[in-house]
């Protein structure tokens, strides 16, 4: 048995060293893959220019050449499969343009290097300080992507991205098409066609002959699409906050990854009608025409807007869908412009949603009220400080009835004056006493402390409306007013030459005079006002203007125009009503009469009565003890 084991062990052994001697590769097989791996690692560490031919002195290419040849062409081949034709190259730019926007492409990717807007400007400022400007540039970082993911097997990476070949370029009037190539006569097409009459590109993609090139059950593509957010307004933190990607799913809302934090959102097997990168002001949108996107993860993360020139960078992975590969294409368009409400409701897939005017009630009001009204009035109006002031005195007047009655609450209860001086002596050293026997008269007199808060309330949808819409608004962007140069950033009255933290490193006027303003009309109410108890609401009426100041100090200056402007009124319509509309002695008078009358307690009075009963026993029982 031990011979029989050791004669097998050894013809075991004996076999599996035939067969390593047979299997293993010849000497010529070992010099062609140590020669193809130094194609690939030369290819990869030495640019396209150092492999071109050179010549030895009588003009014959060298052998160096002619090696570096062969071994660029294995690489390419091992590295890009049947796209290896488009491997190499030199970069060429083409352009498209039209009165609204000018479209730099290079035909390596076969995509977008540069869209100038010849419309709009950025202020730029010198070494010396002084401000300039230049017209705003989209899509030009170095650092972009907009790059297909080809799913190529017979590469060694088994994908080939877009964004290393050479596309070859046709142009045709205001349309251009570039093909990849491959080795068996098809190509994957990207076509682009400028519309004339504003910032729209017809954008398709199409395969041909590439059944047998790319992997079997291809029916979607994927894109890496990667923006670097470029710095086009003054105030680049709000520019910052407002900067995001806006996506659609079919039959879903609008929605958008965080604006103040890095942030993702994975929507794999979701349908999406459009994905947008969106500026404060600006917005490059890809949607799909013919059929949505089958999937999409849209990602987004904060710069260092001081050490970089970008103020977010945003990405979104997209599957785009191809039904043939032979012979497939697919529809799409890309909006490379500004946020300009009506051009994008003219998409009607609720692309303008991208504006952030606000959601709920708020929204609805800046979309459907306050901007047609606005634009309304900027049709016949060419200063839009002016129309802000024009809209402020006509949203006043349409307020008045609510201004007149919180007024006239006001009067009522100034006019009682006398009667709760009494009570202030008669119950000196009993606060609760006081305030009960306060709202017995307050009752008695017919007049509610709530009378001068309800219109107020009612009017802030409207104030809340306005705080959106002038930094959303790019109707507001770059227009001067007064002092300000931009009414959809802060103004300048002098810079302080250092940052204060939440302040900023200015002083902007408009933000200084609606804090006065405001303590000035907040003065002028309150010597109508009974406070005494609760004094202390008296000191915050004149710190909030005072706090709000590091808010407002960075805010858009068509905003703080407004408040001061709207102040202004305020206090115009206050002294007016008071002065020159109310009689005090009528005022006096129906007072009178409404004592007069028989009361009947409300419920909420009864139960507001009762617990100021009970608050008042425990102060007692305290003062027992």
């Amino acid at each position: 048995m031990e011979r029989n084991q050791i004669i097998g062990i050894v013809l075991i052994m004996a076999t599996f060293m035939l067969w390593t001697i047979t299997s293993s590769p010849s000497k010529e097989e070992k010099e062609k893959a140590k020669r193809i791996q130094d194609s690939i690692a030369l290819v990869e560490q030495t640019p396209v220019k150092s492999l071109e031919a050179t010549t030895d002195q009588a003009g014959n290419p060298s052998m160096t050449s002619a090696t570096n040849d062969t071994l660029s062409s294995e690489a390419n081949t091992l590295k890009y499969g049947a796209f290896a034709p488009s491997a190499t190259g030199d970069s060429k730019e083409e352009i498209l343009e039209n009165e609204f926007i000018r479209i730099t492409f290079t035909n390596k990717g076969g995509k977008i290097k540069e869209a100038l807007l010849k419309k709009h400007y950025k202020t730029v400022t010198d070494s010396s300080g002084k401000d300039g400007k230049e017209l705003v540039k989209m899509l030009n970082s170095p650092m972009n992507k907009f790059d297909y993911l080809l799913p190529v097997p017979a590469s060694v990476t088994k994908t080939v991205n877009t964004g290393d070949l050479y596309f070859s370029a046709e142009k045709n009037g205001n349309t251009i098409s570039f093909k990849a190539n491959t080795v068996n006569g098809g190509y994957f097409e990207q076509k682009y066609e400028l519309s004339p009459t504003d910032y729209t590109l017809g954008y398709t993609i199409k395969t041909k002959d590439l059944g047998s090139v790319l992997a079997s059950g291809t029916n979607s593509i994927p894109l890496q699409w990667e923006n670097h957010l470029g710095k086009y307004e003054k105030g680049i933190q709000f520019e910052q906050n407002y900067s995001t990607v806006y996506f659609k799913e079919k039959e879903e809302s609008t929605d958008y990854c965080s604006c103040v934090s890095d942030d993702t959102k994975d929507l794999k097997d979701k349908n999406l009608e459009w994905v947008s990168h969106v500026n404060q002001f600006f917005n490059t949108s890809l949607i799909g025409k013919t059929t949505p996107f089958k999937s999409g993860i849209m990602t987004t993360k904060m710069t260092d807007i001081k050490a970089t020139d970008y103020v977010k960078t945003v990405t979104s992975d997209i599957a785009v869908p191809i039904a043939d590969l032979n012979n497939g294409a697919y529809e799409m368009a890309l909006y490379i412009g500004p946020n300009e409400f009506k051009r994008l409701k003219s998409f009607g897939n609720n692309l303008e949603e991208i504006i952030p005017f606000g959601s709920s009630i708020f929204g609805t009001i800046n979309r459907w009220a306050i901007r047609p009204f606005f634009d309304f009035l900027s049709n016949y109006i060419g200063s839009k400080g002016i129309v802000i002031i024009l809209l402020i005195f006509l949203i006043k007047m349409m307020l008045y009835p609510l201004m007149y009655k919180m007024l006239y609450s006001q009067a009522k209860m100034g006019a009682l004056k006398p009667e709760l001086a009494h009570l202030k002596e008669k119950f000196k050293d009993d606060t609760q006493k006081q305030q009960m026997e306060t709202m017995k008269i307050y009752r008695e007199y017919g007049v509610s402390p709530l009378g001068g808060c309800l219109p107020m309330l009612l009017q802030m949808p409207i104030w809340y409306a306005l705080f959106r819409f002038f930094p959303a608004s790019i109707t507001f962007r770059q227009e001067p007013f007064l002092w300000a140069a931009d009414l959809s950033s802060y103004d300048v009255l002098f810079n302080l030459g250092f940052e204060i933290p939440f302040f900023g490193a200015h002083v902007s006027l408009f933000t200084l005079l609606w804090a006065v303003s405001t303590i000035v009309y907040t003065y002028y109410n309150m010597q109508n006002m009974d406070l005494s108890a609760n004094p202390a609401m008296k000191y915050v009426q004149y710190l909030m203007p005072v706090m709000f100041l590091a808010f407002f100090n960075n805010y858009a200056s068509g905003l703080t125009c407004y408040m001061f402007f709207s102040n202004l009124i305020n206090i115009l319509q206050t002294v007016i009503t008071k002065n020159y509309i109310f009689d005090e002695t009528k005022i006096r008078a129906e007072l009178m009469k409404e004592k007069a009358k028989p009361k009947k307690k409300s419920g909420f009075a009864s139960r507001l009565e009762e617990a100021m009963k009970q608050q008042q026993a425990v102060q007692e029982q305290k003062k027992k003890k």
